[in-house]
């Protein structure tokens, strides 16, 4: 029986293969690479899929050899008949659209149109539920015309894909969950999720810190709950928190300026059994228009999810944002664009005061990644956000984390945690000192390990008390620290003590005065000794 590694190994064996098709017809590391791979991959998964839900709901077809000719000899209606069984995250295919039906068709002429319109038939059959939004309202299909990436040779480089596919099954492997996916998802999309002059989250955010977010977050069983990403990248943390919850128990919304980022997470949502929460994806700027509302109004969610850009150029749209209307949005105020390095302008408070302003009032929870400058800030936005959080009693806490827990950035990070329903006390970590440094390419990247994280976790969760990690404060407390959410700032300085007796105190003081006297008359010494020696060298002048 095959086991779960090997079957990750052949996966990431097939991801190589379509990568080494792309280099052999001049696409490797090209910027429409990522689209043909992650595309094409997509493909094959649904095609799978298909077929896989097409055995468990007819038992006749599942011991049929010809799976696909019994297929396309059916009736329409029985096809029909036959759709509506299958599960709800199944794309719709029809026989012509099979990957074996393409393997047959390829020493036909001008195969790459066959193969860019099959997918483009996929595409348009399949888009009520699976295209992504624009804020404008467009949708974004799954599908695209492939072959005109390829300068030339279009049939040959469309014939070699067919065969890279038709060899590789991923029917055994629906059974797997989470981690599986997770992994093969970050494999993917490695050489492609990197933040090279993109907004927002593009860049990929490590599995320890989504998991950490996602385990704080999330402590009790929930039911029928929104789950929210203001600038999602490719869905990592909403991936985490969806599987803490449960995926079937929660709906995902997103928007995220990058198309990009959009498409692929569409493709982490399909591959993780979300498909239901695909039509929330959309691809549009958050601060100056977001898009999801609901009676007219900006939509509450139960839980949001962020790792938010920290500096971005927004200056073009800066003033636009300074309305009567988003007063209330954003409540502490929008930086000033500066006369030099616009690029540095902190783009983060605002999403973080759109997301404060995006939870249910009652009830909902935030978990966000900042600058861990923003926890000690004695000024401007950032305090008086702090302020509001402190004064409306929703903070469940602060974790900091190592420095280097990004590779991309230099910046030191803190997670902050919303909760409407904490009025108590506050849980401040310091992790800082947790994780191994290993070299990431040119840069320094820190590693929690397992224990690392069980670690933070399990604190956080029963808000413990740990000699210079963790404090459980008031909010009163933070008040009186000029609102400081930073642990090391509340970690009590320990003095130890002896108790010794009276005839040993008497014993140590005579030790330290008998030394004292040693070092005096020694001193006296050395004092005769350097006057007489500017005395001779005053003679000798």
């Amino acid at each position: 029986m095959t086991t779960t590694i090997e079957f990750e190994k052949k996966t990431k064996a097939l991801i190589d293969d379509l990568k080494s098709v792309c280099a052999n017809y001049g696409l490797g590391n090209d910027g429409n690479e990522f689209k043909i791979i992650t595309q094409v991959f997509l493909y094959k998964f649904m095609n799978d899929k298909f077929i896989h839900e097409v055995k468990k709901a007819d038992d006749s077809l599942a011991k049929d050899d010809n799976l696909d000719e019994a297929l396309s000899k059916m009736s329409t209606d029985d096809y029909q008949m036959l759709e509506m069984q299958l599960d709800e995250n199944t794309a719709l295919l029809r026989s012509e659209h099979f990957i074996t039906s393409l393997f047959h068709r390829q020493n036909e002429d001008n195969f790459a149109n066959i193969f860019d319109n099959t997918l483009l038939s996929i595409a348009a059959l399949n888009s009520d539920i699976f295209s992504v939004m624009t804020e404008g309202g467009e949708k974004i299909v799954l599908f695209e015309n492939l072959s005109k990436y390829v300068t030339d040779k279009r049939d040959d480089f469309c014939k070699a894909i067919i065969n890279k596919l038709v060899n590789f099954s991923f029917e055994h492997i629906f059974h797997e969950k989470f981690d599986f996916y997770a992994t093969i998802f970050e494999y993917l999309i490695k050489d492609y999720n990197t933040n090279s002059g993109g907004k927002y989250a593009e860049y990929f955010t490590p599995h320890a810190v989504a998991k950490i977010m996602a385990r704080c977050l999330v402590k009790e069983d929930v039911q029928n709950v929104t789950c929210y990403d203001p600038s999602a990248g490719s869905g990592t943390l909403l991936m985490n928190l969806a599987h803490q919850i449960g995926e079937d128990k929660c709906t995902i919304y997103s928007q995220d300026i990058s198309q990009k980022s959009s498409n692929l997470l569409r493709l982490n949502l399909i591959l993780n059994d979300l498909v239901h929460s695909v039509p929330n994806i959309v691809k549009g700027n958050t601060v100056i228009e977001p898009y999801h509302k609901e009676n007219g109004e900006l939509k509450k969610f139960d839980y949001i999810v962020s790792n938010p850009p920290f500096k971005l150029d927004f200056s073009d749209y800066r003033d636009d944002l300074d309305t009567k209307e988003n007063n209330e949005r954003f409540f502490a105020g929008i930086p000033n664009i500066p006369k030099a390095s616009k690029d540095s302008m902190a783009i983060y408070l605002m999403f973080l005061q759109h997301i404060i302003f995006s939870l249910k009032e009652d009830t909902g929870k935030a978990a966000i990644v900042v600058p861990t400058g923003f926890i000690t800030a004695q000024s401007g936005i950032d305090k008086r956000i702090r302020q509001k959080l402190v004064e409306e009693r929703m903070l469940a806490g602060v974790i900091s984390m190592p420095s280097n827990i990004f590779a991309t950035t230099g910046t030191n990070v803190s997670m902050l945690f919303l909760d409407a329903t904490n009025k108590d006390e506050v849980v401040l970590i310091d992790a800082s000192r947790l994780g191994t440094k290993i070299k990431e390419g040119k840069s320094q990247k820190t590693v929690l390990s397992y224990s690392d994280e069980e670690t933070i976790i399990e604190t956080f969760n029963k808000k413990e008390i740990k000699d210079d990690f963790s404090v459980v404060v008031s909010y009163d407390e933070i008040k009186a620290k000029n609102l400081s959410l930073s642990a090391g700032q509340y970690f009590q300085v320990k003095i130890d003590y002896n108790e010794i007796s009276h005839s040993e105190f008497s014993e140590l003081m005579e030790g330290h005065e008998s030394r004292l006297s040693e070092l005096f008359a020694k001193s006296s010494v050395l004092e005769s000794r350097i006057i007489k020696n500017i005395k001779s060298m005053n003679y000798d002048n």
